[in-house]
């Protein structure tokens, strides 16, 4: 199973984005049964792709349509309760405070799905959160 974040579904769906080639040949091989995305991806595809500057910026339905296309191919991660806390508990140690939870949580639902590849374009980030993963921590 390969993991995919949501800063690469963004890629994928933004034509002119710096990394939207490599991310699209990603999603070409992508399919349900090999690939996964947590569900709060979900919300932040949704907020990132209807805020975007104008000029990327797609309407509200578009981007719900663009979700369900992401979803015929995806298979999406679920955390629940104890999995949140797990996740607080590794990154309160840490110091961390504010959005980086967000990436913690991705993290929280690759481990979950067993990811053998972690795709992101926050490596920084994501092998801040978990050095223990980072050698399956890549970009597109």
């Amino acid at each position: 199973m390969i993991f995919l974040d949501t800063s690469v579904l963004i890629a994928v769906a933004q034509k002119n984005h710096e990394h939207h080639a490599p991310s699209r040949r990603l999603w070409d091989r992508c399919s349900r049964k090999t690939s996964a995305a947590s569900v709060h991806t979900l919300a932040e595809l949704y907020s990132a792709l209807t805020s975007m500057p104008p000029v990327f910026r797609l309407r509200p339905l578009d981007a719900v349509l663009a979700i369900e296309t992401f979803l015929q191919r995806l298979t999406p991660i679920e955390l629940n309760s104890d999995d949140y806390l797990e996740t607080f508990r590794r990154a309160a140690p840490l110091g961390l405070s504010g959005g980086i939870i967000y990436d913690a949580l991705h993290l929280a639902c690759a481990r979950k799905c067993r990811a053998k590849q972690i795709f992101t374009l926050n490596l920084q980030h994501f092998r801040t959160l978990a050095p223990d993963l980072a050698g399956r921590i890549v970009q597109p």
